[in-house]
């Protein structure tokens, strides 16, 4: 065998199966490789969109929650605000019943003044009566007399 002959025929050889390979097995392969490539890029897409909807979604959380920060402090504070009004109100409520109880208090005080002072000018009307009897030495009847006891105990 000739080597030229045989480099030939291993050339043309290789040429058919460089020829094969590009038209039947290097199609697919870019194929495959482009659809490999576009997912990869898809994927990266996908991932930068989700990384920026991660962050608007903390973004609006947080401010979700600052919002929420401030309506639970106004919550407090209204909170605040009528328990101090409450607590006001029952002060004011407080005075007001121990003003009325002290007028009554005073009211009682003063209709027991005037019936000790009825009971004294009874007894100081009954006194006088006996002094004046044993003054006279003379029995006066407290009922005839009733009229004189009355004025004698409204001069007391």
């Amino acid at each position: 065998m000739n080597i030229n002959l045989t480099l030939i025929g291993q050339s043309i050889t290789f040429l058919a199966f460089v020829w094969f390979c590009w038209k039947f097995v290097w199609p697919p392969l870019l194929g495959i490789m482009q659809e490999r490539e576009q997912k990869i890029a898809t994927g990266l897409e996908e991932a930068e969109r989700a990384g920026k909807d991660l962050e608007l979604a903390q973004r609006k959380a947080a401010d979700q929650l600052k919002e929420a920060k401030e309506q639970a402090a106004e919550i407090i504070d209204g909170a605040n605000k009528r328990a101090n009004q409450i607590v006001d109100e029952a002060k004011q409520a407080a005075h007001a019943e121990g003003d009325r109880l002290k007028a009554a208090a005073q009211a009682e005080i003063d209709q027991e003044v005037n019936r000790a002072k009825e009971q004294l000018r009874s007894r100081v009307a009954a006194l006088s009566v006996a002094g004046a009897e044993k003054i006279l030495s003379v029995n006066i009847d407290a009922k005839a007399h009733d009229d004189l006891i009355e004025k004698l105990a409204a001069e007391l």
